[in-house]
């Protein structure tokens, strides 16, 4: 039976949102998880800190996607009020504005240099846009109907694209042309990516299908059709081992790509799963859903090479549900058990670690956007994130003194000292009877195996005696 520590385990909830989570994405240096709701918001929580997040208001309407770069402190949101913003996680809420689209923005991606970002709207284009210069430089315009996302390549040489017109299309950022179209959808096609050798795309689809083409070749390599309903979202590993994707069936699946089946089922979302995504790492990742909650995720399963995961697999009293296929011929989708449940990962686990988070509501001053662009440049060179948040936790602390002085309610520094003193003593107690705990256990051991042999070494009459 494989160990409870090699499966996929929730870590947090994020309570803050007051609408459906459609987008999540994690920092570079993973301290740092942004989301983005119908509610019109911006959400970027703080991991280490466990509790503590900024809320950016200044969208009119649901916000679509949301992407770190992938150098410097920047972070890109798209919406349905037709604009694109780049925003620093700070305080000060600044942001620079985008008109970018004539209607809808559905999605926005950095490209991995971090120089450019993609756009795709329900104008039916994909452009592209010069971070630094904060301009637009480009578009793609053959799609027919709304383009639900759009990614770059690894090396930025290649864009992908997908929308409702059931096409996923293959462009050339050179030439400025469309060098392949992927047509074998019976639904619209809602994501897109590369995975991180840019070797192959994969896409979802309203039709609840995954499918995965090899771009050297042209050919659908993998197809999956494991959710219920509509695929919302998915992403790859960094090893490109694994594939995660939410659904509006309310589940999160995860692939073996390199053996071609499903290998969990988790349950923990109350409705739909609009957003997943791996951290840079992959040792964690994130969903949101219709019940307006981030849920945080370790991994687990990527300790192990994939033979060690599969081994233990084999040995699992209850084991995963099929499909358990390694036949992945390019036009035979896996089947879908409808009736067969899957692993139940934590459903319905509360946050252990912290009490609802401190929310602090962020909106831009008038006219701070006309700054942001000269201001971000310079601030992403000589700031790190670390030294951004130990600033801005100073202020908020400072903010929460005073706030709480003003109420009356502030504690005098002698309790507040005796009761630190408190916690730590019981944080040591606690620690105390752990270690005696184990010694005890330790020594029932001891006594028990020297009764067993003393029973052992004892001859008949010695019993009888």
């Amino acid at each position: 039976m494989a160990s409870v520590l090699d499966d996929p385990s929730l870590d947090r909830l994020f309570k803050g949102h007051k609408d459906a989570v459609t987008c999540v994405h994690f920092s570079p240096n993973t301290k740092i998880l942004a989301s983005g709701s119908v509610d019109n918001s911006l959400m970027i929580w703080n991991l280490p800190a466990k509790g503590r997040c900024l809320r950016f208001v200044n969208h009119q309407d649901a916000v679509t996607a949301v992407q770190f770069c992938p150098v410097g402190n920047l972070v890109a949101t798209s919406s349905l009020d037709r604009m694109v913003r780049l925003w620093k996680p700070s305080l000060k809420g600044e942001s620079t504005v985008f008109k970018a689209h004539t209607a809808a923005v559905r999605s926005v991606a950095f490209s991995h240099d971090g120089l450019r970002l993609v756009t795709a709207s329900d104008d039916k284009s994909v452009k592209v846009w010069s971070v630094n210069r904060r301009c637009f430089i480009y578009s793609f315009n053959q799609h027919t109907n709304w383009v639900r996302c759009a990614r770059f390549s690894p090396d930025s040489r290649l864009v992908v694209s997908c929308g409702d017109d059931r096409t996923v299309r293959l462009w050339d950022t050179s030439s400025k042309n469309c060098i392949n179209c992927f047509t074998d959808y019976s639904g619209a096609a809602t994501c897109v990516d590369f995975n991180s050798r840019g070797t192959c795309i994969a896409s979802s689809g309203t039709d609840r299908t995954l499918k995965i083409w090899d771009i050297r070749t042209n050919k659908l390599i993998q197809h999956y059709k494991v959710h219920s309903a509509s695929v919302n979202s998915f992403s790859f590993h960094p090893s490109d081992n694994y594939l995660i994707s939410g659904s509006s069936d309310g589940t999160i699946k995860i692939l073996d790509l390199l053996e071609g089946r499903l290998i969990y089922t988790l349950h923990g979302h109350k409705g739909a799963v609009f957003s997943v995504a791996f951290s840079k790492a992959g040792e964690l990742f994130a969903s949101g859903g219709a019940d307006s909650q981030v849920m945080l995720w370790k991994t687990n399963f990527d300790a192990k090479s994939y033979r060690e995961v599969l081994e233990q697999h084999s040995r699992r009293v209850t084991p995963n549900p099929p499909p358990h296929l390694t036949d992945i011929h390019p036009r035979v989708p896996h089947p879908l058990q409808a009736h067969t449940p899957g692993i139940q990962v934590g459903p319905g686990v509360t946050d252990t670690h912290s009490a609802e988070p401190q929310i602090v509501e962020v909106r831009e001053a008038t006219g701070s956007h006309q700054n942001a662009a000269r201001d971000s440049q310079s601030s992403a060179a000589s700031t790190t994130d670390d030294e951004i948040w130990t600033r801005e936790d100073n202020i908020a602390e400072e903010s929460g003194r005073k706030r709480r002085g003003n109420r009356g309610g502030d504690h005098p520094p002698a309790i507040n000292s005796i009761l630190q003193h408190m916690v730590k003593q019981l944080d040591v107690l606690t620690k105390t009877l752990s270690v005696l705990e184990e010694r005890l256990s330790l020594t029932e051991d001891k006594v028990q195996e020297c009764l067993v042999r003393t029973q052992r070494d004892a001859g008949p009459s010695d019993l009888l005696a």
